[in-house]
């Protein structure tokens, strides 16, 4: 797979497949990859860099996916409703020791059984055998259009879906010999790769073939088929879309924000001291000024140096490839190979050209805060399951995610008593006057708050005040001593969006395993945190007269 992952990508957007088992990766590891076009490969390898399996999703499943399992490679996706497994494997080769070949069965008789029996199943494996046309007594698994005769490593595969009650659907198809062949080195022309699905499921498939004229693998084919899942009818959820307030850090941005904010206020430099009518104008000229995200996703960082010239090498290379197949002179094999090693070549030099110079531009000072981007990036990009939708209920049985699942989790953790804490009963309370609160407690508070923070419900973070300067500062002060004199916040401030986010141990599909991190007001932190000085200012000078009068300390 070094080196192919865009090609393979290119491929799989061209030939319309949306998923692809792999085998031969020769990748050591456990771990998920970006390989350009939306496309994302989930790998596994435990021994050396010799086989290796895969699966590779396009960008509109990668969401979808449950979890991953490490025997012979298996990934959950749930799809509308429709729970569906995908499973890659490659089994030993002929010429194996037979306990390794009776292992490679026990684990995908393993793998078989951790799958519920309601849930559809298809498994795509470079099985090193020959099933061939089949005969009466096997008709409930396979049809009779293999290729060769049976051999061992073939009756086993049969012997498996006969087990497992699975249909090998490459053989229920009548095609063409080229279009069933999987494997051809020299002079042999095989059928080793294979597509298995449950019986119950085998008339959801309209169709199964090979796809010749690929240069991605060099000896083995594509072996394509057209599944149809009958799915239920869900509200999909909108992707929101937010306004884009990390264009502030822009001067440019933020003096033409400060001008249509004073525009929609006509013409007043002083913002209104109403926090409903400011925030509603806030918002809406943030959305006129600096736009809102699309919703679409971001660009592939991981084949950005991908361009139009190596997709016109790789398709001279796919062309030649389709001529030596078709007419097998030495001439012909002469001009795919020649082509073969100039594509390796031109991809190596370019990717190491265009790393070379991201790591001298990560390098520099202006170049810091891309890189921990970029880390960022890539190991969301490494993750197996990105976005959960299904959890586990008490019971631990799997069901959908709906809006307001896992409130009944954190409603406990947050509202259960320690009983550790006692109260301290008898304690007067101290009535004072409170003293207004003045612009430089506001300002100082200000400068303390960090930007980039994600916002709350009421969609203002705190880049606008810092924009706005002075003009904020007079606004925040007029509120929080309103606030203060009422003894009422704003009803936007009582809000808050609760965030799960995962522990990374554990079930994945256990509320039990995530903290709740919530999302709340920006302009409600900036009050706590003038309260907040206040209260250690006054707590700080009650200890220094503690310490005059000789009382001790706390």
């Amino acid at each position: 797979m070094t080196g192919k992952g865009r090609e393979l990508a290119d491929m799989m957007e061209r030939r319309k497949v949306d998923i692809l088992c792999v085998q031969e990766t020769r990748w050591k590891g456990n771990k998920a990859r970006s390989i350009g076009a939306g496309f994302k490969l989930f790998y596994y390898e435990v021994d050396s860099k010799r086989n290796g399996v895969g699966v590779v999703l396009k960008e509109e499943f990668v969401r979808n996916v449950l979890e991953v399992s490490d025997r012979v490679m298996s990934l959950k996706l749930e799809i509308e409703g429709v729970m569906l497994n995908i499973v890659s494997g490659y089994a030993p080769q002929v010429g194996c020791e037979l306990e390794e070949k009776e292992r490679f069965w026990s684990e995908l008789d393993e793998v078989m059984e951790s799958i519920p029996t309601g849930e559809r199943v298809v498994i795509g494996a470079d099985f090193n055998g020959h099933v061939g046309e089949g005969n009466r007594s096997d008709e409930e698994v396979m049809g009779k259009f293999g290729v060769k005769e049976r051999n061992l490593e073939g009756q086993m595969v049969v012997d498996f879906a006969k087990r497992r009650a699975m249909a090998v659907v490459n053989t229920y198809f009548q095609k063409r010999e080229e279009h069933r062949v999987t494997y051809k080195s020299g002079g042999r022309r095989t059928q080793v790769d294979y597509i298995l699905c449950r019986r119950g499921n085998l008339k959801e498939i309209s169709d199964c073939k090979v796809v010749v004229g690929e240069s991605v693998a060099r000896q083995h084919r594509m072996v394509v088929c057209r599944m149809t899942l009958m799915v239920c009818k869900t509200n999909r959820s909108k992707i929101e879309k937010k306004t884009k307030w990390w264009k502030l850090k822009k001067e440019k941005c933020c003096e033409e924000f400060r001008q249509k904010l004073r525009q929609a206020l006509g013409g007043q430099v002083v913002l209104p001291d109403d926090w409903e009518t400011t925030a509603e104008v806030i918002r809406e000229t943030g959305r006129k000024v600096l736009g809102v995200s699309s919703g679409r996703r971001k660009e592939d960082k991981e084949t950005w140096w991908w361009n139009e010239e190596f997709q016109d090498s790789i398709q001279r290379k796919r062309l030649a490839k389709k001529k030596w197949d078709m007419d097998r002179t030495e001439e012909n094999r002469q001009e795919y190979k020649e082509l073969q090693h100039r594509v390796k070549r031109e991809v190596s030099k370019a990717k190491q050209k265009a790393y070379d110079e991201l790591y001298t531009r990560l390098d520099t000072r202006e170049g810091e805060k891309d890189l921990y981007r970029l880390a960022r990036q890539r190991d969301r990009d490494r993750k197996d399951v990105q976005q959960i939708r299904v959890i586990k209920d008490r019971d631990g049985r799997v069901r959908r995610v709906y809006r307001g699942d896992g409130r009944s989790t954190f409603e406990e953790l947050m509202n259960e008593e320690n009983e550790r804490e006692k109260r301290v009963e008898g304690v007067n309370s101290v009535e004072q006057k409170v003293d207004k609160i003045r612009k430089d407690e506001v300002r100082k508070a200000l400068k303390r708050m960090k930007s980039g923070k994600a916002v709350g419900p009421d969609d203002i973070p705190v880049e606008v005040w810092k924009c706005l300067g002075e003009a904020a500062v007079e606004f925040l002060t007029s509120l929080f001593n309103r606030v203060l004199e009422s003894e009422k916040m704003p009803e936007e401030w009582r809000r808050s969006v609760l965030v799960p986010i995962f522990k990374n141990k554990g079930d994945v599909q256990s509320c039990s395993n995530y903290r709740g991190i919530k999302l709340m007001s920006h302009t409600m932190k900036l009050w706590e945190r003038v309260v907040e000085a206040r209260l250690r200012k006054t707590w700080r000078k009650r200890m220094i007269e503690c310490q005059e009068k000789s009382c001790g300390t706390v």
